[in-house]
């Protein structure tokens, strides 16, 4: 009977923790992210091309730290020389390795997405896009530990023990879609307004086949506004909204940016920084250097949730990579009187 009740907790915590795992990954530097926000968010930004990486590490200060990291890839191109739309493919890959058992995830997303010009006057456009593919996840039993490898009190994890792991990875197919529509308004104040739909497929995640386990859909709303006060200064805000199975949460906050150059077409040095909320979660400082084609941002989490008492207030850290540009080709976006950006 003892056996029997040890069985049924370990796949009680291993199913709960996949239930855990399988919730997406969620970056507090969201916006440098767009892919995982929202796929028709992708190409939004100013540029022909853009590399985004990321990594992030969590509750180094209260147990074993949770690590993931993030590539995100960008194309976009007129989808004619004189055409107004555009389209934009990419590729967003995650991986995400968490606790003592190294349960880890890795995503494989490419994406597609639409540019529809809405007006010949300004950069009004209507994005579609969709975002697919296979995600992989996978525990390791040996970095366990369970009651019966301890001997007279004494633990090792050479002592054999009678739980027994049939399956430790296992694969399934995701799908995500998605609308955006991005704007002016005058000539300093540019914006978006987005939903998307992740987890279309319903999948079953599980890695016992006996336990029905569905990842529910969750829809989110995206919103983007930036705002010129000045030649060389501007105000950006982002927000998300998410709604998942029971589970609801709010993101959002806003940065101040000052270029040095003075908007220099050529070149581009810029510092911005800001705040953001986590809904419950955490607040988040945050700071980015800009120099030329590349970003760095950097983030730390003060965490504010019930678990702030054993973290003492420390929570996460994240640092991201970028790198944006221009192709020399005639459809690149530099070219075009009108173009889907954000800046």
């Amino acid at each position: 009977m003892k056996t029997q009740i040890k069985y049924l907790l370990i796949f009680f915590l291993l199913n709960y923790a996949e239930k855990a795992a399988c919730q997406d990954i969620n970056f507090s530097q969201f916006y440098e992210l767009p892919l995982l926000r929202n796929p028709a968010l992708a190409g939004i930004f100013s540029g022909d091309y853009a590399i985004t990486s990321a990594y992030r590490n969590q509750w180094q200060s209260v147990t074993t730290p949770y690590r993931t990291f993030a590539l995100g890839l960008e194309y976009k191109k007129s989808t004619r020389q004189n055409s107004n739309d555009f389209f934009t493919i990419g590729l967003q890959t995650t991986n995400d390795i968490a606790g003592d058992s190294k349960l880890s995830r890795t995503q494989v997303f490419p994406v597609r997405n639409f540019h529809k010009s809405l007006n010949s006057e300004k950069d009004s456009y209507l994005s579609a896009g969709i975002m697919g593919g296979p995600v992989m996840q996978r525990f390791d039993p040996s970095k366990l530990t369970f009651d019966d490898q301890f001997v007279n009190g004494s633990y090792s994890s050479t002592n054999p023990t009678k739980q027994v792991f049939t399956n430790t990875g296992s694969t399934y197919w995701d799908l995500t879609a998605g609308l955006t529509f991005s704007t002016v308004a005058g000539t300093d104040t540019r914006f978006y307004l987005g939903a998307a739909m992740f987890h279309i497929l319903k999948p079953k995640v599980a890695f016992q086949k006996q336990y029905d386990i569905v990842l529910n859909p969750k829809y989110v709303v995206n919103a983007g506004l930036s705002k010129s006060l000045s030649e060389v200064n501007k105000i950006i805000l982002y927000a998300d909204y998410f709604m998942q199975g029971g589970a609801r949460q709010v993101q959002g906050g806003l940065m101040l940016s000052h270029d040095f150059l003075n908007n220099n077409e050529d070149q581009k040095i810029a510092l911005t920084g800001g705040i953001f909320y986590r809904q419950k979660d955490a607040l988040i400082p945050v700071v980015k250097i800009d120099y030329n084609k590349i970003g760095l941002g950097f983030n730390y989490d003060v965490n504010i949730s019930k678990l702030k008492t054993a973290s003492q207030l420390r929570g996460s850290f994240e640092v991201t990579l970028s790198y944006k540009g221009f192709t020399k080709s005639e459809n690149s976006s530099v070219n075009k009187v009108r173009c889907p950006a954000f800046y």
